[in-house]
């Protein structure tokens, strides 16, 4: 079949008009699929079209038979090629470039690919699985395999898809636009896996900076920014039993204690001298890892974001792949199959999830169409003066959908057992850390952001719904009510909020030196006052380690035996007290250096006995922990908790009752001062052997070895209410814990 010479004369149909010739050469026609690929000649045969700048010829082949049907001319417009066909068939280009002929399909022979019902729910906000259809798909489209790409940007006058497989050049694959819903799409026949892309967008003013996919499911190796085309995962999950189990395992009324850790600092493969010389990848941090947190009894490890961000030294709590792990430890692939062998050896993965702000990289989600689009608008309720960050506008359904679908992209695809939601204060106040006239109040004139607490609560009800058993958990530290309550109680929904306000008391009243606590006694006891008016963990996060408040062992007073009696007292009170438990990596072993995201934990000194004596110390409050109900059953009610002694502020000594369901108790005592108390009374419910078993001062945690030979008999003394009466020797800077023993 002969095509149709071009000669640019005359009334030839097969040339578009000058004006679209115009657009598409400069790159700002917003539709493209109007001018480019097959078009009727209103009888049975066909126009075809492709604009090819940079090829030195186009041939088009039958699909069905592969036999040439005839060639495209070349216009007087550069890269414009145009031929007529007698009869419609189903074709494939071949367009030599001078240096390689490519044989595919024409990418404007395709017809709208998205769903009408995936582009209705994207902007009602409520796509439960938009990383299965937005961003770069490995789909077949009428047999044949390749990409189909989805982005939003509805404000965009054109938007094309750029990489390494059209030299970058956004004239190439200008996209479709859907209306009304602002998503652009377009197949790409037989791309595959590994492509690296970007997104070129025609704003209003020009064109933008090129954009990383917002949906990306993997991304190039920062500081090289583009988005990378990702198979579908592929894990062999052998988790059923832990899934299974899971929303059993995570009650309220479980053992939860959560080991927190930097995925690229926690242990690193060094060099000769010490220095870093790579990051473990996500199979040898498995390894490594997985036994330690066993050893350690943890129930679960929470990573620090893993989500793709451009500056390590945000730790990850700057990403802008909302969607993709980092690719820093391996694939997506890698990762799940680290989930994965963390639930085969029994410990539950959290991770941080940040939806409160975004950073303000210009390949990134920053004015993204040339608007501000994730964002708001208005700088008094878009820029985060204290990170330097644009904080998303939860209020615009899209975004409010997006990141919704981020939260169960984690929980669903990669078997996620719980996010910890960063910065929730943050969320909750319009005028959180700025000054009068420094924002903008709500609709009904007041400091709460509406639009991000509906967010919050719609997707702590969306998670219950659709991944029952998974927690949500809040770092929110201010007094706003019901933050752990259903929000069908009026509460945010949350399963569990951070004790900021025990941590802060805590800390500062073990800073002090013993012979001033008797002044701060009540900062011990104060948590008590609250601990029922929401389910909380207590934490001992990294932001307690960093920037010059010092490791938690070098916060204690005293020398180096009183440091670490301290730590010991300090840890021992921790499990003690009611709520779940968090601890930062190199917490749990007394690492003197305050944590450094660029060095690994100090593991060398695992060679000292005080070390190892923390850290065995550690493991064994993990054991009792999870062993005796009466430390974990009841520990957000009040009946789980019974004080005996509050008020020995003159030897800075508290003593309490945890109880479990069925009524069985432990006994704790806390001496904060360095003295050995001997002989010391304390009233208990239950008469008999009550035996030691935890003493923060023991032998076995290179303590003084100063107790109660393992155990103490009552005497009909009746004391603090109680009508038998133990008579104890407290360890210095110690804390014991009993239980009664039946018989």
């Amino acid at each position: 079949m002969d095509s149709s010479k071009q000669t640019g004369k005359g009334k030839d149909s097969s040339l578009p008009d000058i004006s679209d010739i115009e657009a598409l050469t400069r790159a700002e026609h917003p539709d493209p699929f109007s001018v480019l690929g097959p078009h009727g000649d209103g009888e049975d045969g066909q126009y075809i079209r492709a604009f090819l700048p940079g090829a030195v010829s186009v041939n088009v082949v039958a699909r069905d038979g592969g036999e040439v049907l005839g060639r495209l001319d070349d216009s007087q417009v550069p890269g414009l090629y145009v031929g007529h066909f007698p009869q419609a068939r189903g074709y494939l280009l071949q367009v030599d470039w001078g240096n390689a002929v490519q044989t595919s399909e024409d990418p404007y022979s395709f017809g709208p690919l998205l769903g009408e019902m995936d582009l209705y729910l994207f902007a009602e906000g409520n796509h439960r699985d938009l990383s299965s259809c937005f961003g770069a798909q490995l789909i077949e489209v009428d047999g044949v395999p390749g990409v189909r790409f989805a982005v939003w940007a509805p404000n965009a006058r054109r938007v094309s898809v750029v990489g390494d497989f059209n030299g970058w050049d956004g004239r190439r694959h200008p996209m479709r636009l859907r209306h009304p819903s602002g998503v652009w799409e377009l197949f790409v026949p037989r791309l595959q896996a590994g492509e690296a892309y970007k997104y070129e967008i025609l704003g209003a003013q020009g064109i933008l900076p090129l954009k990383a996919d917002p949906v990306a499911l993997a991304t190039q190796l920062p500081p090289d920014t583009a988005s990378k085309v990702a198979s579908p995962l592929s894990i062999d999950w052998q988790d059923g039993d832990w899934m299974q189990a899971r929303a059993q395992l995570q009650r309220h009324d479980a053992p939860l204690s959560i080991y927190e850790l930097h995925v690229g600092s926690w242990q690193c493969e060094v060099d000769d001298v010490g220095e870093i010389a790579r990051q473990y990848t996500w199979p040898e941090l498995a390894e490594r890892l997985i036994p330690y947190v066993q050893q350690l009894g943890f129930t679960h490890i929470e990573l620090m974001p893993i989500m793709e961000h451009p500056f390590g030294g945000s730790w990850g709590y700057q990403p802008l792949s909302q969607f993709a792990p980092t690719a820093r430890f391996g694939s997506p692939d890698d990762f799940a199959a680290f989930v994965n062998a963390c639930h085969v050896a029994g410990i539950g993965v959290i991770l941080d999830w940040v939806p409160a702000h975004f950073p303000n990289d210009t390949h990134g989600l920053a004015q993204f169409d040339g608007t501000a689009l994730y964002e708001y608008a208005n700088p008094l309720e878009g820029f985060h003066q204290d990170w330097n960050t644009l904080i998303y506008n939860l209020g615009r359904t899209e975004v409010h959908g997006f990141m919704l679908a981020s939260a169960l992209h984690w929980l669903k695809h990669f078997h996620i057992d719980g996010l910890r939601v960063d910065a929730v204060a943050s969320m909750l106040y319009r005028d959180y850390s700025r000054k009068s006239g420094e924002w903008v109040p709500n609709r009904f004139g007041g400091r709460e952001n509406l639009e991000a607490i509906e967010f919050l609560r719609h997707l702590n009800d969306v998670v219950a719904h659709e991944v029952p058993g998974a927690l949500v958990i809040a770092e929110e530290s201010t007094a706003w009510p019901g933050v752990s309550q259903g929000t069908d109680q009026g509460g945010l929904g949350f399963s569990y909020k951070w004790n900021m306000g025990w941590m802060h008391d805590s800390l500062h009243y073990i800073q002090q030196d013993p012979v001033y606590r008797a002044h701060h006694h009540n900062e011990l006891s104060f948590g008590l006052v609250y601990a029922w008016t929401e389910r909380f963990i207590l934490p001992i996060s990294h932001d307690e380690v960093v920037h010059g408040k010092h490791s938690l062992i070098d916060k204690m007073p005293g020398d180096r035996w009183q440091k670490f009696a301290n730590l010991r007292a300090y840890l021992s009170f921790m499990w003690a007290h009611p709520g779940k438990k968090l601890l930062f990596m190199g917490c749990e072993f007394g690492q003197w250096r305050e944590w450094n995201h660029d060095q690994q934990l100090d593991w060398y000194l695992l060679q000292y006995p005080e070390h190892r004596g923390v850290q065995k110390l550690v493991g064994d409050l993990n054991r009792l922990y999870r062993e005796q109900p009466a430390l974990h059953e009841q520990d957000d009610v009040a009946q789980g908790f019974q004080w005996l002694i509050g008020d020995d502020a003159a030897n800075s000594v508290y003593a309490w009752l945890r109880w479990s369901k069925d009524g069985s108790p432990l006994l704790v005592v806390a001496n904060f001062t360095p003295v050995p108390r001997a002989g010391y009374r304390i009233g208990v419910p239950l008469a008999g052997t009550w035996q030691e078993v935890i003493n923060s001062d023991s032998a076995v945690y290179a303590g003084s070895d100063y107790g109660n030979g393992g155990g103490v008999v009552t005497e009909e003394l009746p004391s603090h209410g109680q009508g038998s009466s133990l008579a104890l020797n407290l360890p210095p800077l110690g804390v014991l814990i009993l239980r009664p023993v039946a018989g």
